[in-house]
């Protein structure tokens, strides 16, 4: 009795280990570089988002194929990301990558994987959690530096 117990106590702490030590993404040296969009007033904030309603629907649209892929197992050196914006008390937004570490219950767990430069109160490697219908975008890297999905971001780096 004490020895199963005891081993269903070591499987907890064993599995809730594998979120706390997650695995640290892979991302090519040769993948495309971010190209950070700067708007300054409301007007062209709100151009922006207009602009990026199409994307940011079509990438919620295909999240649920990429979800299911991650959640099977994507092949080796092969990460999965999110795109979502920090909000702070002052009003500024910034979008940033999550390396997604876990999906649970239509929330995503996962690491900011990307400097943030604009939000106060966040840091790159902090924990974040966001429920899915927060995403913006969602991408999947490949060891050879090639992508899926990323569709906001393709646009945002052709935006001006």
């Amino acid at each position: 009795m004490m020895r199963g117990a005891l081993l269903c106590m070591l499987t907890s702490i064993l599995a809730g280990a594998s979120q706390v030590y997650a695995q640290v993404p892979h991302v090519a040296e040769n993948a495309p570089q971010d190209k950070p969009v700067r708007v300054e007033s409301t007007a062209e904030k709100d151009r922006l988002d207009r602009a990026l309603a199409p994307y940011v629907a079509l990438a919620r649209a295909t999240y649920p194929q990429a979800k299911r892929r991650y959640l099977v197992g994507l092949p080796p050196r092969h990460s999965f990301f999110v795109s979502v914006e920090l909000h702070d008390p002052a009003g500024r937004r910034e979008m940033v990558f999550l390396a997604v570490d876990s999906l649970a219950r239509d929330s995503i767990y996962g690491r900011i994987w990307n400097q943030v430069r604009l939000v106060r109160g966040y840091r790159l490697r902090d924990r974040y959690v966001v429920p899915e219908s927060k995403l913006l975008d969602w991408l999947i890297t490949k060891p050879d530096g090639t992508e899926e999905g990323n569709v906001v971001g393709k646009f945002l780096d052709t935006y001006r």
